[in-house]
């Protein structure tokens, strides 16, 4: 399809839309997905220890977009790149990064995640994500479908290809290289806090098993397990050259960081995503730079650039100057916390009580237009049911690795609905 004629476009835009809304096939093969599961984690019983306390982790159903909403969305994520590499842009969100996030050493940030609502003027950018969780486990969920007609089939032809795996290596040498200028790391340490209690750990698993695979050896790790002596991070006893960082604690303030944020700032460990990352791409209050086209010309950003940036929706910051304002328009706004992640702490402005806009009226948020979120309808016990439906583009260094979206129902994505979870983006 060449997605540059317009009618064309809305051919596959009307095609995907009618399969969204009246494909009920099951595509997903779960006996195979367990299969793979469970051969990647070199576990017979991994699948189902955690799809026991995970029901709700993988929908049975894909998504379908043309390859012109994809275009449109890669189109947003090349102009947020550009947009971090200007003197001006990084002034700017630099200046209201903390101190740790102003030292650049290099990596780019592994796997970062661009979150989109799908409308029907487009689809809306609502978050850049740096630690964006899902990836490793979607990779397998695209290869674990079956083809119930002949769109079905087209659209599986990408999915089921083995360029995640690789590319996945080559970025964690790469983000190596880039801070150490040659070589390869020995050992990777996947950190989080309490790792084993982390809804996705599973796939910490499938990350280590894959970099073994690649002769890299990887440990799972808890930050507060780290210890920092004479220029060296370890993790019981080993010495660790990249930290596969899944912290949502971007700027390493907690106590129970102290060892890795200093390991990091002396420049001893390679630390991907790191809070230099975070400052450009992925702090909330840079989208109220990123959706002001003022702002952006300021900036001396082409008009092409600008143009694709109309799909990041309106938001600024909350202020007490303009807290009655906002909320007065709050019906149409979503708010979210400047230092959130996932959906904590996010409010849809029809939801506010008057409770939570006081404090939400002091400060430390942002409001954001809001875009309804795309939909796909499913079969539930033989009923049709709604699900709402996002999009996540996992990338490195600007280029696509991996599309997943998420169904799920209420205000923000979840993986509490029954046939929601994960679902493979198949592209017609």
């Amino acid at each position: 399809m060449n997605v540059k004629d317009p009618a064309l476009a809305e051919v596959g835009r009307s095609a995907t839309e009618r399969l969204n809304r009246n494909c009920f096939c099951i595509t997903l093969d779960r006996a195979a997905l367990q299969s793979a599961l469970d051969h990647e984690a070199g576990d017979a019983g991994f699948y189902e220890a955690f799809n026991n306390s995970r029901p709700h982790l993988f929908s049975n159903v894909p998504v379908f977009l043309s390859k012109s909403v994809i275009e449109e969305m890669r189109g947003i994520v090349d102009a947020i790149e550009a947009a971090t590499k200007l003197p001006a842009y990084r002034d700017a969100v630099l200046s209201w990064a903390p101190e740790i996030a102003q030292q650049d050493f290099g990596p780019s940030g592994a796997l970062m995640g661009y979150d989109f609502h799908l409308g029907d003027d487009g689809p809306k950018l609502i978050e850049v994500n740096t630690n964006a969780g899902g990836a490793f486990l979607n990779a397998l969920l695209a290869k674990a479908q079956t083809a119930c007609c002949g769109e079905v089939e087209q659209g599986l032809i990408g999915a089921r290809d083995d360029d995640f795996e690789t590319s996945v290596v080559a970025m964690f040498k790469s983000e190596w290289r880039r801070q150490r200028g040659a070589g390869a790391p020995r050992r990777i340490a996947i950190i989080d806090d309490q790792p084993e209690e982390q809804y996705l750990y599973p796939e910490f698993i499938l990350a280590r098993q894959l970099l073994l695979k690649h002769g890299i050896d990887a440990e799972i790790g808890d930050a507060s397990e780290l210890h920092y002596e004479g220029g060296r991070l370890r993790l019981a006893g080993q010495e660790i050259d990249l930290v596969y960082n899944r912290l949502v604690d971007f700027a390493l303030d907690r106590p129970e960081h102290a060892v890795l944020r200093a390991a990091y700032r002396d420049g001893a460990v390679v630390v991907t995503p790191n809070p230099h990352n975070h400052a450009l791409f992925a702090a909330k209050r840079n989208l109220t730079l990123l959706s002001d086209p003022a702002a952006l010309e300021a900036f001396d950003f082409s008009a092409d650039m600008r143009l694709r940036l109309a799909g990041v929706p309106r938001t600024v910051l909350v202020t007490p100057d303009n807290a009655d304002t906002l909320w007065q328009s709050r019906k149409d706004m979503f708010f979210k916390p400047l230092s959130g992640h996932g959906s904590k702490a996010v409010y849809r402005g029809d939801k506010i009580t008057k409770g939570v806009w006081t404090e939400i009226a002091r400060g430390g948020f942002v409001a954001q237009a809001f875009a309804a979120p795309g939909q796909r309808m499913i079969e539930i016990d033989g009923a049709p049911a709604l699900r709402k439906m996002d999009v996540r583009l996992y990338t490195y260094d600007g280029r696509i690795l991996l599309a997943a979206a998420r169904l799920y129902q209420g205000q923000t994505t979840n993986f509490r609905t029954p046939g929601g979870g994960f679902a493979p983006v198949l592209v017609i």
